[in-house]
């Protein structure tokens, strides 16, 4: 993966923030997302800031391919929302993804907290 420019972090933050508000507020009327958290994690930008990636999680048991699929299926209503919340040249085109990174962090955990792994770290 190729480092983001400072132009594309602070255009991914403004995104981000944007799009968990407009999240947040609960316009999507989707069963996958009945009642679900939704954390928007981090939003990647293209270097010309016209394409977006954006990376959600799900706090408790839900699917989260199930999820990113119910936001992209919104894609358009949350593109136009967002077009009215930031000030970018371009109004990205959004395209979602599970991020899984908090399941891998919980991974290492339970590798480091192994009794025979905290002896050799000790």
């Amino acid at each position: 993966m190729k480092v983001q420019s400072q132009r594309q972090l602070r255009a991914g933050e403004l995104v981000r923030r944007a799009l968990a508000d407009i999240i947040a507020e609960g316009a999507i009327h989707d069963p996958a997302m009945a009642g679900v958290p939704i954390t928007v994690t981090e939003a990647r930008m293209s270097p010309d800031l016209r394409h977006a990636t954006v990376f959600v999680a799900a706090m408790g048991q839900a699917d989260r391919a199930k999820l990113a699929k119910a936001l992209d299926h919104a894609a358009g209503y949350l593109q136009r929302e967002l077009a009215r919340r930031i000030d970018l040249r371009f109004t990205p085109k959004l395209r979602f993804e599970a991020d899984d990174r908090f399941d891998e962090a919980a991974h290492v955990d339970e590798v480091l907290s192994r009794p025979h792994v905290k002896r050799d770290l000790d």
